[in-house]
């Protein structure tokens, strides 16, 4: 009698010791699960960042170019006026000192682009994609 109870609580204590395969997949599973959920949560949180800071990038590239626009009383025909002053000797006569050290890039490293049409401009950047004129470009225009 003493033997078989013996026997009984060691089988049941080997029971208890550890998890069945069962279980572990069933916890592996609900670990997928909540990770397919929060993966991307996580992505698109990054990606709205990098648009965000190449909004600030632009809205600052703006204020250069206003501010070239205040000292020469014209619009930069490219971004590298800001750097290295216009290319006339009319505005070289005015040119005083660079506007900005270098020229900026978005959040992904592309290059912007700028486009100037009369008294306006665009600021654009390709977005995620890298491709100009697709629906993740961020656009900022001047007056």
């Amino acid at each position: 009698m003493l033997s078989s109870r013996c026997r009984s609580s060691r089988s049941l204590s080997r029971r208890q010791a550890g998890f069945t395969l069962l279980e572990l997949l069933l916890v592996l599973a609900i670990l997928v699960v909540i990770g397919g959920i929060a993966l991307p949560n996580f992505l698109g949180a990054g990606q709205e960042a990098k648009a965000n800071a190449t909004k600030v990038q632009l809205n600052s590239l703006k204020q250069s170019i206003d501010l070239f626009q205040v000292r020469m009383n014209k619009l930069p025909e490219t971004l590298e006026e800001l750097r290295d002053g216009p290319s006339d000797a009319a505005g070289k006569a005015k040119w005083v000192a660079p506007i900005i050290s270098e020229i900026p890039t978005d959040a992904w490293e592309n290059a912007l682009t700028y486009s100037k049409n009369g008294n306006t401009y665009e600021l654009r950047s390709a977005g995620i994609d890298g491709q100009v004129n697709t629906d993740d470009d961020v656009i900022l225009e001047g007056a």
